[in-house]
C-alpha cells in the first residue's frame, strides 16, 4: 500500500483492527499526515520544513516522499471528515511506543526547522502529543 494513501489510517478509524503486518505501514502514514500537517501548522510554510518532513521521514522509515505528496497528504480529504488528533487519537493504540515517540520527535524537528517556533506550532505539537498519548518519560526517553 502506498504511504500517500492513507487507507489503514481511514480504516481503523472507521473501527476497523490493524494487523501486525499493518503497522509498519499505519506508522509510515501517520507520520506522514502529521509531518505534513505540521509543514502548513502555521501560515507561512517555509521550504525547509518540507525537505525536513522529507528527510524525517527518509530516517524514520526509509522511505522517499516527494514534495507533491507530501502537500496532497496535507490538504487530504481525510481531514474534511474529522480534525487530525481524532485520527490519531483513534490508531494511538495500533502504534508501538516506540513509533509514536518517533512521530512526536520527528514532529518536533519540522517544527524547530524554520528557526522561529510559533504559538501554533507549540499547540500544534501539544494537540498531537495528546492525541497520540504520549508521556513525558517516554518522549524523553526514559521508558521503552
Amino acid at each position: 500500500m502506498a504511504i500517500i494513501d492513507l487507507g489503514i489510517v481511514k480504516a481503523i478509524f472507521g473501527g476497523g483492527a490493524s494487523s501486525p503486518e499493518q503497522q509498519q505501514d499505519l506508522f509510515k502514514q501517520v507520520l506522514l499526515m502529521t509531518l505534513a500537517r505540521a509543514a502548513n501548522a502555521d501560515s507561512n510554510t517555509n521550504p525547509v520544513e518540507v525537505e525536513t518532513v522529507q528527510r524525517a521521514i527518509k530516517d524514520a522509515t526509509g522511505d522517499e516522499i516527494n514534495l507533491a505528496d507530501i502537500r496532497v497528504a496535507a490538504a487530504s480529504e481525510i481531514f474534511e471528515t474529522a480534525p487530525l488528533e481524532k485520527y490519531l487519537g483513534s490508531v494511538a493504540g495500533s502504534l508501538t511506543s516506540a513509533n509514536r515517540v518517533t512521530v512526536a520527535q520527528s514532529l518536533a524537528e519540522v517544527i524547530r526547522s524554520d528557526v522561529k517556533v510559533g504559538d501554533e506550532e507549540i499547540e500544534f505539537f501539544n494537540t498531537v502529543a495528546g492525541a497520540l498519548e504520549i508521556s513525558a518519560a517516554e518522549l524523553v526517553g526514559l521508558v521503552n
